[in-house]
């Protein structure tokens, strides 16, 4: 039972840091953040809106 226990909350990081980066965000934080707040980051990402995407410094050179 244990088992099952960590390598679900394990598959509830990776689907936490996938869907961060989907809406822009670190993925890798978002990680992090999951490996202790599981299910609570989960509802947080969700309702969080998407962040504009960034622009490069070249772009602005054009």
């Amino acid at each position: 039972m244990e088992e099952q226990y960590f390598v679900g909350w394990g598959t509830l990081t990776l689907i936490n840091a996938g869907l961060a980066q989907g809406k822009n965000r670190s993925g890798l934080n978002w990680f992090f953040l999951s490996l202790f707040f599981g299910p609570i980051a989960t509802f947080i990402l969700v309702m969080l809106e998407k962040l504009p995407p960034e622009e490069d410094e070249n772009d602005n050179e054009r």
